[in-house]
């Protein structure tokens, strides 16, 4: 097999080949031959799945500089060093199916990258870093354990499929909903208990997958006219956290999300201050985004400058923003298309309005 293994190399570096595959060779390193020498300058592609590769070597950029695609699926790569972030051509990184527990931060120096896969691993956090690869078109990092998604992954503006099934997520950054190159979002079989008031309001989101959240009972009803996977959701009954406000229709209890502070109701006649006056801020901040940096952080907590940013929604009737309130209306699953689907009704769409008005004219068909 080294035989083998050593003149593939060499015949390889002889005719400049741009592509490598070292599939199923039983390695237990990476091969010192691809880094004698010069190495392997014209290579782009190295393909190397179904090894036992431990670790990759610190001189790897140095060696093979014009990577463009590195395909280590199925090895027992436990770490990644931060020389990774070297590879300055690199397009495609998949680490699937390994043994990774952490992702060093100089991941973001790969600012060329468009896929990443990393699933079926062991991580439990992300680095905020990811939020640096502008390119980036294609996330995988299902069945981990990740407990939450970095907020400035919404900086990942040219995203287009992101999934993360078989997680932990109880939750969901409402900055992801800020990706308005996002087509596809997977999120299936996890802890989720609430999505992002604004989820589904970019046109680009078309699939949304949320199957087997069994604390999920409400969607956002800018998902009506998506294509959605919802099957197993909502079909178990859980105690509610009493920290958590809930809406609720006969026996049927939505939780809201964390970032909901207060839930209007038809008997208000006056929104609340602390709403009117983030609205008026926004309004200004909307038309001067500089002109935030001049106001003394201490007249405002770092928590609401960051809504001025990242409203906690859109009203779904006239798309005013929202901060601290909403109003919510439910629209049950058997009353809409999808009923014939999934065939649950313990699901529902979520409206939310900013105001009483809107609330009482919304209409989920109109």
């Amino acid at each position: 097999m080294a035989t083998e293994l050593n003149e593939a190399i060499l015949t390889a570096k002889q005719e400049r080949h741009k592509n490598l595959f070292l599939n199923y060779k039983n390695l237990n390193c990476f091969p010192v031959e691809l880094l004698k020498g010069e190495g392997l300058q014209f290579l782009e592609r190295l393909y190397m799945k179904r090894n036992s590769i431990t670790t990759l070597p610190d001189n790897l950029a140095q060696k093979l500089p014009n990577l463009i695609e590195l395909y280590l699926h199925s090895n027992n790569i436990a770490v990644v060093p931060e020389a990774i972030g070297n590879l300055a051509r690199l397009q495609s990184l998949d680490l699937s199916d390994n043994a990774l527990q952490l992702i060093c931060p100089e991941i973001g120096r790969l600012r060329s990258l468009r896929h990443l896969r990393l699933s079926n691993n062991q991580l439990k956090t992300l680095p905020p870093e990811i939020g640096d690869l502008r390119e980036l078109e294609t996330l995988d990092v299902s069945m981990n354990l990740l407990c939450a998604l970095p907020e400035r992954l919404h900086q990942c503006l040219s995203l287009q499929y992101l999934t993360a099934d078989y997680n932990d997520l109880r939750h969901l950054p409402r900055q992801l909903c800020q990706l308005h190159s996002l087509n596809e979002l997977s999120m299936a079989a996890n802890s989720l208990v609430s999505l992002p008031l604004d989820l589904g309001r970019s046109r680009e989101l078309q699939f949304v997958f949320v199957d087997n959240n069994v604390h999920l009972k409400g969607l956002p009803s800018y998902l009506y006219n998506k294509v959605i996977g919802c099957s197993g959701c909502g079909v178990l009954p859980r105690v509610s956290d009493r920290e958590q406000l809930c809406v609720a229709l006969g026996e049927m209890a939505v939780p809201l999300p964390a970032e909901v502070k207060l839930m209007g109701s038809e008997t208000d006649h006056v929104v609340p201050l602390e709403e009117l006056a983030m609205r008026a801020l926004h309004r200004s901040y909307h038309h001067n985004p500089k002109g935030l940096n001049l106001m003394p952080h201490i007249l405002l907590p770092k928590s609401l400058l960051d809504l001025l940013q990242f409203p906690l929604g859109h009203c779904h009737r006239c798309s005013q923003p929202m901060f601290t309130i909403v109003y919510p209306k439910l629209f049950p699953l058997k009353e809409t298309a999808l009923a014939g689907v999934h065939r649950r009704t313990t699901v529902s769409f979520v409206a939310y309005c900013c105001s009483i008005h809107c609330l009482q004219t919304f209409d989920l068909q109109g």
